[in-house]
């Protein structure tokens, strides 16, 4: 076997949906929205308070989330909670939660 073989197979067919991924999260805003929802559903008060993203550019970011399936709702009288759909995308952002949100991190 060559030294310089790829040894993990790329299913080109995914291709399309991971960069349709990489977008959505692309946007900072998006990503705040994310991040807080890493530890449970939150309702839309909780996440413009703790993600300090506000209106009306919440609603459109949390439209988008939807519309790509990352985040689903749950309506409990006025209240519309948002919670990931999608577990890829929760691993996805815990490993960049770890990777660069963590209070010990060094700053290199």
């Amino acid at each position: 076997m060559k030294t310089n073989e790829l040894k993990m197979k790329i299913d080109l067919s995914k291709v399309d949906l991971v960069t349709d991924c990489l977008k959505v999260l692309s946007n900072p805003d998006r990503l705040k929205i994310l991040c807080v929802l890493i530890d449970g559903e939150l309702n839309v008060q909780q996440i413009e308070k703790t993600a300090q993203v506000y209106q009306p550019t919440l609603s459109q970011q949390l439209t988008i989330l939807r519309k790509s399936k990352m985040v689903s709702t749950r309506r409990e009288g006025k209240q519309i909670f948002y919670q990931f759909s999608d577990m890829r995308i929760l691993q996805i952002m815990q490993t960049l939660y770890g990777l660069y949100c963590m209070n010990d991190i060094d700053s290199d």
